[in-house]
């Protein structure tokens, strides 16, 4: 069975991963490069591994987390798609069994919020992970805050970023905290309501709840 170490270590994902990142940076977007996607794997397996899933599931949940995003390297736009065939090709050269391949291609290619929708436990695992990914040190130049867009300023004021899961009670929750005078909260709501919502629908796949917690205070 092909490991989440052999697809990190593999050359051919180093290098896509590096080009892809190099394009979100031609274009403006925050990172997406190895601390995303190795933050995003981590994070999948640990809400599928705390929720009691087997073992493997988790492992596969790993490696669609860090192949999600390989497909910006074609464009940003259907990236989720093209991101699954790259994967595809990928996996099959490693020599992936036929039915995982397919289960780590269908979670990367529902992720994107524009045409994501949690039609799996791994895919729904991805979502979570991904979605909540909202950090300072995503922002690339901090040079110039004058500059920054609505993304930017949102990322830039979270001072902590924490997901914790209870499998006890199925919950999954995302507590932030940010620097109102960077960001007021509902600049946070501007751009991350859709992923919220998305984040809600994935957890119900997982048979769980999905909260936001900003400033100590539940927002949904």
């Amino acid at each position: 069975m092909v490991t989440y170490e052999q697809v990190k270590n593999d050359p051919e994902v180093h290098a896509l991963i590096k080009k892809a990142d190099d394009v979100m940076t031609a274009i403006g977007y925050t990172e997406h490069c190895f601390a995303h996607v190795d933050k995003v794997a981590h994070t999948a397996c640990n809400i599928l591994s705390t929720l009691g899933y087997p073992e493997r599931e988790c492992e596969k949940a790993k490696i669609a987390g860090y192949l999600h995003d390989i497909g910006n390297v074609v464009n940003r736009d259907d990236h989720a798609q093209s991101g699954a065939m790259i994967a595809y090709s990928i996996l099959r050269r490693m020599g992936c069994d036929i039915d995982e391949m397919a289960d780590i291609m269908t979670a990367i290619g529902h992720h994107d919020e524009r045409t994501a929708a949690p039609v799996s436990d791994i895919a729904a695992a991805l979502i979570l992970a991904d979605k909540t990914d909202v950090r300072a040190n995503r922002v690339r130049n901090v040079s110039d805050v004058s500059s920054f867009d609505i993304h930017d300023r949102v990322n830039y004021s979270v001072k902590s970023s924490q997901i914790f899961v209870d499998a006890g009670q199925r919950q999954i929750r995302l507590s932030l905290t940010i620097d109102t005078h960077q960001c007021p909260v509902i600049d946070y709501f501007e751009i991350y309501s859709a992923r919220m919502i998305l984040c809600r629908k994935a957890a119900s796949r997982l048979s769980a709840t999905f909260s936001l917690i900003i400033n100590e205070q539940q927002l949904i």
